[in-house]
């Protein structure tokens, strides 16, 4: 392991990094909206969570295959860890800057309330790393990073088992 300049951990090499960030809430750190969008996108999670459940409950009395139960349940499980990332982390940890780590419980309480916390995501993977030639349109010079999303392994569950279902849906959806 190699700790890097930008405090992260290089485990593999420079292709598996272990690098802290927050996110909004959203896919690739987009936000929404601000204080309303994050509560709307956080009440929106739970709602699809509660129905994901269902299904899955449904599911599996059918005893539908097991891949496709396998699939609902990664995303169930994936979507799930960023909704008590998202409810939680702004509860228990204070705000963290580009020199200063989150501290676990501080006296002064967390950065924000019930619902309205970041997401962290922590594994980076830039397989690649260079630079556009200069004559290339557009971005000719400029960094090039295959791969650059940091995200977590709730993101990959989903990710997975959205993945699973796209690859086998024939399979799983006969009718």
């Amino acid at each position: 392991m190699l700790i890097g300049t930008r405090g992260e951990i290089a485990i593999l090499g420079n292709w598996f990094i272990l690098h802290f960030t927050e996110n909004e809430g959203m896919a690739f750190g987009m936000k929404f909206g601000g204080e309303f969008g994050k509560m709307t996108l956080s009440i929106f999670r739970i709602i699809a969570v509660i129905a994901i459940g269902w299904y899955l409950a449904k599911i599996i009395h059918k005893k539908e295959p097991f891949g496709l139960i396998l699939s609902i349940s990664l995303i169930f499980a994936g979507a799930l860890g960023n909704i008590i990332d998202s409810a939680f982390y702004g509860i228990i940890f204070n705000e963290s800057g580009f020199h200063q780590t989150s501290v676990f419980m501080p006296p002064e309480g967390g950065y924000s309330s019930f619902l309205h916390g970041k997401v962290v995501d922590m594994l980076y993977f830039p397989v690649i790393d260079g630079y556009y030639p200069s004559w290339f349109p557009i971005w000719g010079g400029q960094d090039f990073v295959f791969f650059r999303p940091v995200f977590n392994i709730a993101d990959s569950s989903i990710t997975v088992g959205v993945f699973i279902l796209i690859l086998f849906q024939k399979k799983f959806f006969k009718k």
